[in-house]
């Protein structure tokens, strides 16, 4: 099946299907990506530490694939002399065709604390979308909440609940997987890559929980071919969601 062009037609086709959301536990919802042993799951599989040396660093991904959801996790970011880490969050696609995501980036400090959030979306193999934002609080103290929703309208990053970003009709369309990951971005991350991970500080380590994902799941090729999309029972929470007024206005300011 191929999505229509057609807002409505995509709508009508996706919310067809009825699902359960999501949520919670780790070791159930993802696989892998790199770096087995700088990972570290809870028992219960609710929360997960990733971890950079000199060897590696590490990442997971999800099981399944997705058109369309909104996407959680709360993350607790690498404490203390952080230059030159990259922490993430993001949506990665899956097929052969061109690449598609749409990006959390966290990017180290000096002292830790002045932590840079970059943003970013790549369509069609074309970036250069970057939106950057110096948060007003330390991160690594505790867990904040960064949610992405991704719908026909278009995309919405959220910290803490609120919106930060909006990016109307991306056109995206591939399915996507949901990606984590730490690890050294020494060249780019921090001041420009002028200042490099200080290795003496490792391992670094961030903190995830409260994987939570409501969204359409897909299965198929990636690209089109023999697939078929499910849509939680939830899904009007985020399928219709835009931005009221008053945030439209404080992105604004």
């Amino acid at each position: 099946m191929h999505f229509s062009s057609s807002l409505k037609q995509s709508l009508l086709f996706l919310l067809s299907w009825t699902i359960t959301v999501c949520s919670a536990d780790f070791l159930s919802n993802v696989d892998i990506l790199f770096g087995k042993d700088h990972m570290n799951f809870s028992t219960d599989g609710t929360e997960v530490d990733l971890s950079l040396d000199t060897y590696t660093g590490s990442g997971f991904r999800s099981k399944s694939s997705f058109i369309y959801g909104k996407f959680e996790m709360q993350i607790k970011l690498v404490p203390g002399k952080s230059s030159g880490t990259v922490t993430t969050f993001y949506l990665n696609s899956t097929g052969e065709g061109l690449h598609d995501e749409v990006d959390f980036e966290f990017l180290g400090n000096v002292d830790g604390r002045k932590y840079i959030l970059q943003t970013n979306i790549f369509i069609q193999n074309v970036g250069a979308r970057e939106q950057k934002f110096r948060l007003g609080f330390d991160p690594t103290m505790d867990y904040h909440n960064y949610s992405i929703v991704w719908n026909p309208q278009g995309l919405i990053f959220l910290l803490d609940g609120s919106p930060i970003r909006y990016y109307k009709g991306s056109g995206l369309r591939q399915a996507m997987s949901l990606d984590a990951t730490l690890w050294d971005g020494s060249d780019w991350a921090t001041s420009g890559g002028k200042i490099k991970v200080d290795w003496t500080q490792a391992p670094f380590v961030a903190s995830y929980r409260n994987y939570n994902v409501d969204a359409c799941w897909y299965s198929g090729d990636g690209n089109g071919s023999n697939t078929t999309t499910t849509c939680s029972s939830s899904s009007d929470s985020w399928m219709f969601r835009k931005l009221t007024l008053q945030e439209q206005k404080h992105l604004a300011t």
